[in-house]
């Protein structure tokens, strides 16, 4: 199940975040603006937020397996369709359909790793599967530009909707819905209360990832511009770090999910990593210009999306079976919310400021999320 999961989330993962790597094609061979390009890579965001809630409801009602290869089959031929686009208009709407379809694959692949997995080992196994987005962008980083430089857009999208499709079959034939209680069986153990009327609990650790993807997605969408732009470095090697900075990413969230089992909190380590992430963007803001600023930029990529995995988890845990979609849902939404304006923002940010004064006003952001984070009372699962 974690392999196919996996898989899952690697190729949603690769569409949603394929046209922020268009960006450097876009904007320096096109001349399209920062801001313009900003607003197309955030289609499929914006598509994914729409529908992550509805997507959590169906979810808790018909399951994973099913959920999971109707969304991989909509990412398949919104890929293929995207890419036959005649203007960029048009590219735009057939993106937001694919990230409408792609909202069934975060709730219900972490549910399966919710519903297979027992307590003390759901963290390492839900930051492997949350490693899946980084190694996703990874993957993204290493084929996506150098492709759409020597191809063009077009059949860049229709490779990628050809992964979409494979994993739609991989799906339907591999993944197995795990044990659910029964409905009254849900009831006497009081599953079907909504756990937002227990206590703030959900609503504090959605808050607080809702800041800290300001970091996150600043970092995904803007390094390897900031590379071939401020730096100067060719597409080939800008690519080539940001697929390794992505898997050491990857690694730091298997890392955040083995910690956060071997302590028994996923909150505490989360909040450490939020101060940590407000740290490197401030240090990386201050020193844009000096020698040091590739190193900074690697480490708050692998800090910066360490603890997703932490949060996923505890809102899975706190919520319970019955309500995990519409809790993860609910949680997803509010983070895209704010990734879909960050790629606009912050490119009309540096357009106008520069990319130090940027990466410092994002730096807020983690340094709100710090006394948000809930450590003082554990969630129920061991979390």
């Amino acid at each position: 199940m974690l392999v196919v999961s996996m898989a899952a989330q690697i190729t949603a993962t690769v569409f949603l975040n394929v046209v922020p790597f268009f960006i450097p094609h876009l904007h320096l061979t096109l001349d399209m603006s920062l801001a313009q390009a900003g607003l197309l890579a955030s289609a499929p965001i914006v598509g994914n937020l729409l529908t992550l809630f509805a997507w959590g409801v169906i979810v808790d009602r018909i399951g994973e397996r099913l959920s999971i290869t109707i969304g991989l089959g909509i990412l398949a031929v919104a890929s293929a369709t995207a890419g036959f686009a005649s203007s960029f208009v048009a590219m735009g709407v057939f993106l937001l359909l694919g990230g409408m379809g792609g909202g069934s694959i975060n709730s219900a692949s972490g549910r399966l790793i919710v519903g297979w997995f027992p307590p003390h080992r759901r963290g390492t196994a839900m930051g492997i599967r949350q490693a899946s987005q980084p190694v996703g962008v990874g993957i993204t980083a290493a084929i996506v530009p150098s492709l759409v430089d020597s191809y063009g857009v077009r059949p860049t999208l229709l490779l990628i909707g050809g992964m979409c499709f494979a994993a739609t079959v991989l799906t339907a034939l591999l993944v197995v819905d795990p044990p659910r209680p029964s409905r009254a069986e849900s009831e006497e153990l009081g599953y079907l209360a909504n756990p937002y009327r227990r206590d703030s609990r959900l609503l504090r650790i959605h808050s607080a990832s809702i800041l800290l993807v300001v970091p996150q997605f600043t970092i995904w969408t803007f390094t390897l511009v900031w590379l071939v732009d401020a730096k100067e470095w060719s597409i080939g090697a800008a690519s080539a770090l940001v697929a390794v900075v992505q898997l050491l990413g990857a690694f730091g969230r298997v890392g955040a999910g083995v910690w956060s089992d071997r302590v028994r909190s996923r909150l505490g380590p989360m909040r450490i990593i939020a101060a940590v992430t407000c740290v490197s963007m401030l240090a990386l803001a201050l020193l844009e210009d000096s020698v040091l600023a590739i190193a900074l930029a690697v480490v708050a990529s692998v800090v910066t999306v360490s603890p997703n995995a932490l949060a996923f988890t505890s809102v899975a845990e706190i919520a319970g079976p019955s309500w995990s979609g519409r809790a993860m849902g609910t949680h997803n939404t509010g983070q895209l919310l704010v990734a879909s304006a960050v790629a606009p923002l912050v490119g009309a940010a540096v357009t106008e400021y520069g990319y130090a004064l940027a990466f410092a006003a994002v730096a807020i952001f983690p340094l709100l999320a710090v006394p948000l984070v809930p450590v003082r009372r554990k969630p129920t699962g061991g979390g």
